[in-house]
């Protein structure tokens, strides 16, 4: 307390004048409406500067969940798209499908489930990614796995609330991916380089494929839905001895900073893989 005494007797004129000056500057702006507008303007650019700093600095702070909702709303967006069902079977129905119908008869395919990104890899020859979602959400093995900009991997294994994926920088992975342009065919692999780049083998020259040509999942992709987007070709290598390609293709995710992906359940899948497994293998 006395020390702000004396902090007042000290600075006492200065005060007084600061006091005095405030109290003319408030009369001149209530009585001049040509300081009013400045005083006014002046204010609100003030105000408006400090409500976007606080406003970024809010939103900061809020990423985590502002991710969470745009993932979440992605996922209900992915779920409505058209390459999603089929076209309505207009034949003869003897039984009920077990497949989900809409209300207009489509059956859905593909099913897309948000998940978030808890462990990546990408320095090792076999690299795998783990996503927080199991079982007790409807994962399942062999699921794709779809980044935001791209296809990733697939599900090797889950426990109740985790599931372990195979990213496609995985000397294990293979996938059927096809050019954009004339939908030629190969199989997309990693050689275990770098981690911005995946291999596509078996493209016939035929294709006469180019630098900058998108690739895409292809029909034969399974698990994947088709026209999913894999990246661009860098790079074109004839090999002498065949009659094939090889692209060195530059990958559409970014696996350094994932930090959500999708879950797609190919709901036909299952049907499809126990159909070719009983083929006859002398037919």
């Amino acid at each position: 307390m006395r020390n702000i005494v004396l902090f007042i007797r000290r600075f006492f004129t200065l005060v007084v004048f600061l006091i005095l000056q405030g109290f003319g500057l408030a009369i001149l702006v209530n009585y001049n409406k040509t300081y009013q507008a400045v005083f006014a303007s002046s204010a609100n650019e003030l105000t408006g500067r400090i409500d976007k700093q606080y406003n970024d600095v809010d939103y900061f702070f809020h990423l985590k969940e502002t991710n969470r909702q745009l993932a979440e709303e992605n996922s209900r967006l992915r779920n409505q798209l058209a390459s999603n069902f089929g076209d309505k079977d207009s034949s003869t129905v003897k039984h009920l499908d077990t497949l989900y119908r809409d209300t207009v008869g489509r059956v859905r395919l593909f099913t897309w489930l948000p998940a978030k990104v808890v462990n990546n890899a990408v320095n090792e020859e076999n690299n795998y990614i783990t996503l927080h979602r199991g079982t007790n959400q409807g994962v399942t093995k062999d699921m794709a796995v779809v980044g935001p900009d791209g296809i990733v991997g697939r599900v090797i294994m889950s426990s109740a609330n985790f599931c372990r994926v195979m990213s496609l920088l995985n000397r294990n992975s293979k996938v059927s991916a096809m050019l954009k342009k004339g939908f030629y065919t190969g199989i997309l692999e990693w050689d275990g380089a770098d981690p911005s780049y995946l291999t596509l083998r078996g493209i016939s020259k035929s294709a006469q494929a180019q630098k900058g040509d998108t690739v895409l999942t292809s029909n034969l992709s399974g698990n994947f839905p088709p026209g999913l987007m894999v990246g661009t070709v860098a790079a074109v290598q004839a090999d002498q001895a065949s009659n094939f390609y090889t692209l060195k293709i530059k990958s559409a995710t970014n696996f350094f900073n994932l930090q959500y992906a999708y879950l797609v359940q190919n709901e036909a899948w299952g049907e499809q893989k126990a159909l070719e497994a009983q083929t006859p293998k002398n037919q």
